[in-house]
């Protein structure tokens, strides 16, 4: 548990530039003996940080490319102290006053900031609040389907975060599930049938019942001797296997 006299941490995850330097010099003045270990200007960098550092405190602004600042909350759920920085109305306010989660609001205030940092200092000491209730009242109900955004995959002994966007192709491989990217692979237990229903299919086509490709990194399609259709891919030398129930996705190619 941490005590009085130790000095918390902090991360700000905003991706306006001005704002978050803004809010930076402020917390500086109003609570000079948090250390702000990091900065991110996007929700992915926000989950990489909050893994390497373990703030105490996560500033986050709720609406960040990458990952959102709820995506990033629901990993930090437990593990730190959550401020959004966001520009929602009173009713989703309200859901902030139950305490589990504070918030500033856009544009910065100080007095409310002030506020935002009297009751952190109150809790410090105090293990991070379990926020599953409170986010699942402030998530937006108009915000339609989320996709899958990122994975923490094995590589070796270590886990490894990596974004949908890095992927090249998921492939069943017994009990796992390869993670291919440009560079390397990697090994997740989520099986391929999760990973349909949970990844945005206008980006990532089935193309075999072992594989899924990301469509951006297709170069084109091929046939082998045996007149079988084969995936060859932009960054990589591998060809993958198109299974007949799939080749429809290809006639415009």
């Amino acid at each position: 548990m941490r005590t009085a006299l130790s000095t918390a941490t902090a991360i700000v995850a905003e991706d306006e530039a001005t704002l978050r330097q803004q809010l930076v010099e402020q917390l500086g003045q109003l609570w000079p003996e948090l250390d702000i270990v990091a900065e991110a200007a996007d929700g992915i960098q926000a989950l990489r940080l909050l893994d390497e550092h373990r703030p105490d405190v996560l500033f986050l602004d709720i609406n960040m490319p990458g990952a959102t600042g709820m995506d990033v909350a629901r990993q930090a759920n437990g593990r730190a102290r959550v401020v959004f920085v966001t520009a929602y109305d009173e009713h989703a306010v309200a859901a902030f006053e139950q305490g589990a989660i504070d918030y500033v609001l856009k544009p910065i205030s100080a007095a409310r900031l002030f506020t935002t940092v009297s009751r952190l200092k109150e809790r410090i000491s105090a293990p991070p609040a379990r926020l599953d209730a409170v986010l699942d009242r402030i998530t937006p109900a108009s915000s339609g389907r989320s996709y899958l955004r990122w994975i923490n995959a094995s590589v070796g002994q270590n886990l490894r975060l990596i974004t949908v966007d890095e992927i090249v192709y998921f492939q069943a491989d017994n009990k796992y599930t390869r993670v291919v990217t440009s560079d390397g692979e990697a090994l997740i237990r989520k099986p391929l049938k999760e990973l349909v229903e949970e990844l945005d299919p206008q980006t990532f086509w089935q193309i075999h019942r072992s594989t899924l490709v990301n469509a951006r990194t297709i170069a084109g399609v091929t046939r082998d001797f045996r007149g079988r259709m084969l995936v060859k891919l932009k960054d990589r030398d591998d060809t993958l296997l198109v299974s007949d129930t799939y080749t429809h996705l290809f006639r415009q190619m």
